[in-house]
């Protein structure tokens, strides 16, 4: 889908608070709220926008742990990835699993409540799987940037 400059700056506001309305939206990058709209819709159902949602803080609700998780496979096969990747896709302690390449295979990033949580997940995903060749821990000792925001510069504006 070709996004022109309007279509940019709605996803810029929009992911700045996706709870603008459509007229707040208008007035911030001067277009008619009726046209304004339009292309939110199309932006969402052309899946530009993927999902509408709130960034909790995950301390804020008993997660204050953070981790990420580096994790190397034995087998490459298409099976054994897909049994993986569904793990993953199933654990709710999974904010983010990425398939990567370079020395490992994904990278993850997990919350959880405490260090015992932890291990029961390892146990789980990792120690009990005969496809996790390593897996390597790295805690989180603080955000120092935290967000889902994609920069909307056209790529000629460096």
């Amino acid at each position: 889908m070709e996004l022109d400059d309007f279509d940019l700056q709605i996803l810029q506001s929009l992911q700045e608070d996706n709870q603008r309305t459509s007229q707040e939206v208008a007035e911030r990058v001067n277009l008619s709220p009726v046209s304004c709209l339009r292309r939110m819709k199309r932006l969402r159902e052309s899946g530009v926008i993927l999902n509408d949602v709130a960034v909790v803080d995950p301390a804020a609700v008993g997660r204050g742990i953070m981790m990420m998780v580096l994790v190397s496979l034995e087998s490459e096969r298409a099976d054994k990835l897909d049994h993986f990747k569904r793990a993953m896709q199933n654990a709710p302690e999974i904010m983010q699993c990425l398939a990567v390449t370079g020395e490992v295979d994904f990278v993850v990033t997990i919350t959880v409540r405490d260090m015992a949580e932890y291990d029961v997940f390892a146990q789980r995903h990792f120690w009990g799987d005969p496809n996790v060749k390593r897996f390597s821990t790295l805690v989180v000792m603080s955000r120092v940037k935290y967000g889902l925001t994609v920069p909307m510069g056209r790529p000629e504006e460096g």
